[in-house]
């Protein structure tokens, strides 16, 4: 099958129009050599369940071509089209390229998909450089959770004499007569979208969670901890953060917030609640859950699936340091760490340059400590204004959903090229204060590949520092630091250093980070579970997040983790596979 253009077209929209046409003809022919060659040589297609059920991501025309094969007839892909109500297509530059980029959308056989495509210009006329596909809702579910068939009277009638609203919500929260189809082990971000995404597609769901108050997670860090991101970047599904919430959030009243979305969405939500262990009925296609609460008494419960949205930070590192054994004062990792009131003139060591031990170092000094901050390793520090450059796309003036499209749409090729070009950007806006740091003898990377933090937040989940003050402490000299591979090993009173001398201290905070989530699920689902799974989070070959938000080599297991935009985003994706599998779409 041929492609062919309007000649000599010069407006984006006509532009667009052109090869959307193109692309709707070949796949209503079903030729998937056709569909390949509407791309670049080296063009990307990354696939949200739109036409493979599946995360994937699909480089050069040969790969596109070979993942189309088997999908075109099932996906009957039909109505392409550019949407008056979205916006536009428009020139833009994206990684250092050039291209003209467009939203349209799409129905299946399952539902409604949403697409992103960039257009290059080329030998052989507009190319797709790079084309996201994304199911957006199923037929028959809305995006608002409210299907047609079921009404608000269907739901809560005026039973006079009957049970009312607390009535009901008491007893599904209760769960004496049946078992949730989906648990989730973990109440932050993550686990409240994803319980969020579910419970609008109709799937009985549980968010349990260890700590004994909703938002937990967040009220019991340290005190001064504020997210990094701003506000307009981080809302929750469904019930977005009101105006007046300040640009960057306080972790208080971001836990509150947790509790209010619980309330206001009727999530069921058993706090104080422990996961003991769990194991898997591959014949009956279901979990046994053991569940401890808080008043010491165990549930067994058996849902299809179960959702681990414990983050990467659940299970802490504490490395076995030289010596710390033989230390007499206070040792605390970060996660247990909260204010700095009591250790005012008191010596104080925080192992660690990441996010938390900068912060820590941060709130020990504006406390009246005397501290001391270890480095371990190189780290990439930018300052907290600069940082935000990665969010760029939301402060484009578009609809929040095209941004949050927009946001999925780049590969793993051209989302590390458009990092390496942010991150040269940010660096040379903060080389005054990088100078600064290198005169200390502060160790910088800037990320494997010149990346930056995001991709090292992608790749391991840490690694680096956004400045909101603490950099500035360590050039002034208010905070000292100390290289780790100067110190001989700690003792009683401090760390002895290998020069012979000892720097004193009451405390040491040790900000080493976390363990995979492959951990998390050894704990509580056993080896054999975990090894079946391998890694999750980082990178796998064909550049996507190991493991996340889609399936896993054990059946019915699913995770999500990340950022409150990425909890937002792929929660989505995650919970229309759960609900697809539920409604006998796809297999379990």
């Amino acid at each position: 099958m041929s492609v062919q253009f309007a000649p000599e077209v010069e407006d984006e929209q006509q532009i667009a129009e052109s090869w959307l046409t193109a692309l709707a003809d070949a796949l209503a022919a079903g030729e998937a050599p056709a569909v390949a060659a509407l791309f670049v040589p080296d063009g990307h297609w990354r696939d949200v369940l739109a036409f493979t059920w599946t995360i994937a991501t699909h480089s050069g025309r040969p790969a596109i071509e070979q993942a189309l094969r088997p999908t075109l007839a099932r996906t009957r892909a039909t109505d392409l089209h550019l949407p008056a109500d979205r916006s536009p297509p428009r020139r833009v530059r994206r990684a250092g390229t050039d291209c003209i980029e467009a939203i349209f959308e799409f129905d299946t056989a399952a539902g409604h998909a949403n697409a992103v495509v960039r257009l290059v210009d080329t030998k052989e006329g507009w190319r797709a450089w790079s084309l996201l596909t994304t199911l957006e809702t199923l037929h028959g579910w809305p995006d608002d959770g409210r299907p047609p068939e079921v009404s608000d009277a269907e739901r809560y009638s005026r039973d006079f004499g009957g049970a009312n609203w607390l009535d009901q919500r008491q007893k599904a929260l209760a769960y004496t007569d049946r078992d949730p189809a989906v648990v989730v082990v973990g109440g932050g971000q993550a686990g409240l979208s994803v319980a969020a995404r579910l419970k609008a597609l109709g799937v009985d769901t549980l968010i349990v969670d260890r700590h004994e108050r909703i938002g937990d997670n967040w009220r019991r860090r340290y005190h001064s901890l504020t997210l990094h991101n701003e506000v307009h970047v981080n809302h929750l599904p469904l019930m977005p953060f009101p105006p007046s919430f300040p640009v960057f959030i306080p972790k208080d009243k971001l836990a509150s917030w947790f509790e209010s979305y619980v309330d206001a969405l009727d999530l069921n939500y058993w706090a104080g609640t422990e996961l003991i262990s769990g194991r898997h009925d591959g014949a009956a296609g279901r979990w046994s859950l053991v569940l401890r609460r808080s008043d010491g008494t165990e549930r067994t419960l058996h849902p299809r699936h179960v959702v681990f949205a414990t983050g990467v930070s659940a299970i802490p590192i504490r490395p076995r340091l030289p010596g710390l054994d033989a230390f007499k004062g206070t040792v605390l990792h970060s996660g247990d760490y909260t204010n700095g009131a009591a250790w005012e003139g008191r010596k104080a060591i925080v192992v660690g340059t990441g996010n938390s031990g900068h912060d820590v170092a941060q709130d020990l000094c504006a406390s009246g400590a005397d501290v001391t901050i270890v480095q371990r390793s190189p780290t990439y520090i930018v300052s907290i204004r600069e940082a935000q450059k990665v969010y760029s796309i939301y402060t484009e003036g578009l609809p929040f959903a095209d941004c949050d499209l927009l946001a999925a749409a780049s590969p793993y090729e051209v989302m590390r090229k458009a990092y390496q070009l942010s991150t040269a950007e940010m660096r040379a806006v903060d080389r005054e204060l990088l100078a600064g740091l290198e005169k200390r003898g502060f160790q910088l990377t800037f990320g494997e590949d010149d990346t930056g933090f995001q991709m090292m937040y992608l790749r391991r989940g840490g690694g680096y520092y956004f400045n909101v003050g603490c950099s500035d402490m360590i050039v002034d000299g208010r905070i000292e630091l100390l290289q780790y591979d100067a110190i001989d090993k700690f003792e009683a009173g401090g760390v002895r250093l290998k020069d012979g001398t000892l720097r004193e201290a009451e405390l040491v905070v040790v900000a080493t980070g976390y363990e995979n989530q492959q951990e998390t699920v050894r704990r509580y689902m056993g080896d054999a579970v975990a090894d079946r799974i391998g890694r999750v989070w980082g990178f796998d070959e064909g550049g996507e997040l190991a493991n996340m938000w889609r399936p896993t080599a054990q059946p019915g297991l699913w995770f999500t983790a990340g950022s409150l935009a990425q909890c937002r985003i792929y929660s989505r994706y995650l919970a229309l596979q759960i609900k697809a599998r539920e409604a006998g779409l796809l297999p379990t």
